[in-house]
């Protein structure tokens, strides 16, 4: 398979959320935002495609019986290196993701993509699904926080769209305007993948 497919089917063809639906913890929990859905969607793609790379180097190395153990140590080592760097550098964005950031360590796209794939190629190749699959499940995340954020507030990334009369549907950035949104969202992708 073709590098380019391998980055361009984590966006479309096998995307976490719409087509596999993996990751929802993180999808419903932090999306009452755009910004809280690009801040989420960057941190778990940087650790998608450095453990993914650490993964397809040791792969040889790692014993079959500690396997899983091993994937769950290199990529918590990566989650701690995203915890301090947003911590230290994007606070307020630490604060709104809260404890999600170091449940990016038991995310099951990322030890999913790590036992399914990394373990088995090369280097370049466990970078690229990482970085496509990744890509796409930021995509998703913004999606989702986009479409609650404009409905939920009137703005989005702190734009007012509609002015000081908007009156903001509440239930959008309440937990149950996640699960609508994800529904709505799921119905539209499934019958833009049956057109196509």
């Amino acid at each position: 398979m073709s590098l380019v497919k391998e980055f361009t089917k984590g966006i479309w063809k096998e995307n976490a959320v719409f087509k596999l639906l993996l990751g929802m913890c993180p999808l419903l929990a932090v999306t009452t935002s755009a910004e809280n859905g690009l801040g989420m969607g960057a941190a778990s793609t940087f650790v998608l495609v450095c453990s993914n790379v650490v993964v397809a180097i040791l792969r040889k190395l790692i014993p079959p019986k500690v396997r899983i153990p091993a994937f769950i140590i290199i990529i918590a080592t990566f989650v701690t290196v995203v915890q301090l760097c947003m911590e230290a550098w994007v606070y307020g964005l630490y604060q709104s993701l809260g404890i999600f950031i170091p449940l990016i360590v038991v995310n099951c796209l990322i030890l999913g993509r790590a036992e399914a794939f990394a373990s088995k190629r090369p280097v370049i190749d466990a970078a690229v699904d990482g970085l496509g699959m990744g890509l796409g499940f930021t995509l998703a995340l913004f999606i989702l926080g986009a479409v609650r954020e404009v409905f939920g507030s009137g703005a989005i990334l702190g734009f007012n769209l509609f002015g000081a009369s908007y009156q903001p549907i509440l239930l959008m950035i309440l937990p149950p305007g996640a699960f609508i949104t994800l529904g709505l969202l799921l119905a539209l992708m499934s019958r833009m993948s049956q057109k196509s």
